[in-house]
């Protein structure tokens, strides 16, 4: 197999595009609007609702994603489905735009949706990775794709900012959805082409369950890929529980204005993109296994420090830190994980990858809501995560493979 530049470049933009929604939705702005503006966050309630948005969003793509990845290999509809979950998205991201006080349902109901069609999508759009890059260019090539990924959460934080400064929250939103839409459409035009799958949609729904039932009992019987899961469903809730409530935790606890959250994140991106393409060669040199270990040690680190923090400029340098690892971590997991996927298997084994990382961010949520209400503090919230990463650390340690794809030479 020989690199098709095409096929990378719109693979790559796919997560520049949804890097606007994990960015302003997901991660910086919507998530502090919706606690504090919509339900209002007096008791605690905000953490709550946004916990449990999160949760069943990620419980439902967790509990369809190994069945739709085997209707997508069987079906023949991988890049279809991919535009289906997009599109969806994209709707309940405009639609957030109505939104006012105390609609907390319906933020709810919304952001349900929008995650729903971002994570849902990354099923198919992880199983495109082993089908344009060959094995030696797969960690290459995975890192290239996150670390265009914090390009775009950088562009788009940068649009949202005039506008949150201004308080054009509405605006922010369909700035997002329009900003997905434009830098999505390269990797339908120019993604490899769905394979005819011979069966009728029903057909392959069938065979799709079938197989992944029989895939999971493939995956639960190699030992070294189920001790390399277990690790990853473990660290994964960390690197999730951060994701989703870092910008509350700054915001909330450290008083962090939505437009210093913007500038703060604006680093965060930064050091993320720089941690995400120095990593990318060494991950096919020195191997998956030990970046990823390295970037959970580091993360470790991280999550104990954050509890100990008391002004914004600690937390400054701490964020500008852990960005270095975001984008390595995950990037590196995913280079991990290729090397255990069968040939002509690879929707069906990025479905049940992807259950597991999306069953990590069922629990991870709702225990820091828990937690922080109980001690009336986010901090021993914050300080829990650093046992996911501990954890899951040690047992990777214990995984065999993750070496080299290619001799350094």
């Amino acid at each position: 197999m020989t690199l098709n530049k095409k096929h990378i470049l719109s693979w790559v933009l796919f997560d520049f595009a949804n890097s606007s929604y994990s960015a302003i939705i997901a991660s910086v702005v919507f998530p502090v609007y919706y606690v504090n503006t919509i339900v209002g966050n007096e008791a605690g309630l905000g953490d709550l609702w946004w916990g449990r948005a999160i949760s069943v969003s990620m419980a439902v793509v967790a509990l369809s994603s190994p069945f739709l990845g085997g209707i997508a290999d069987y079906g023949g509809i991988k890049k279809r489905l991919l535009f289906v979950y997009t599109v969806l998205s994209i709707s309940a991201i405009a639609s957030l735009s109505i939104l006012e006080k105390r609609m907390v349902l319906e933020g709810f109901f919304l952001i349900v949706l929008a995650n729903l069609g971002m994570e849902g999508g990354l099923i198919f759009y992880n199983s495109f990775l082993p089908r344009i890059a060959p094995q030696e260019y797969q960690g290459r090539v995975s890192a290239w794709g996150f670390g265009t990924g914090y390009a775009g959460s950088f562009l788009s934080l940068l649009l949202a900012l005039p506008l949150v400064m201004g308080n054009h929250f509405k605006v922010t939103w369909f700035m997002v959805a329009a900003f997905f839409l434009f830098f999505s459409i390269p990797a339908f035009l120019f993604l490899p082409s769905d394979i005819k799958g011979g069966s009728s949609a029903i057909q392959a729904g069938i065979k799709g369950f079938r197989h992944t039932i029989k895939t999971l009992k493939e995956i639960w019987g190699r030992k070294e890929l189920r001790k390399f899961l277990i690790s990853y469903l473990i660290y994964e809730d960390g690197v999730n529980t951060v994701i989703v409530f870092s910008s509350i935790f700054a915001a909330t606890t450290l008083g962090f204005k939505p437009e210093e959250l913007i500038f703060l994140y604006l680093v965060v991106q930064t050091s993320a993109l720089l941690g995400a393409f120095v990593m990318a060669k060494p991950t096919d040199i020195w191997g998956p296994k030990k970046v990823v270990m390295t970037s959970l040690l580091m993360w470790t680190s991280v999550a104990t420090i954050a509890f100990f923090i008391q002004t914004k400029a600690q937390f400054w340098m701490l964020a500008s830190f852990a960005g270095l690892g975001l984008g390595t971590v995950q990037a590196a997991t995913r280079a991990f994980y290729t090397q255990f996927v069968p040939e002509g298997k690879e929707a069906e084994y990025f479905g049940v990858y992807s259950l597991v990382g999306k069953s990590s961010a069922i629990a991870g949520p709702l225990v820091f809501g828990i937690i922080s209400t109980q001690f009336s503090s986010q901090r021993p919230a914050i300080f829990s995560v650093a046992i996911f990463f501990l954890v899951g650390l040690l047992i990777l340690k214990y995984v065999k493979g993750g070496g080299p794809n290619v001799r350094a030479s």
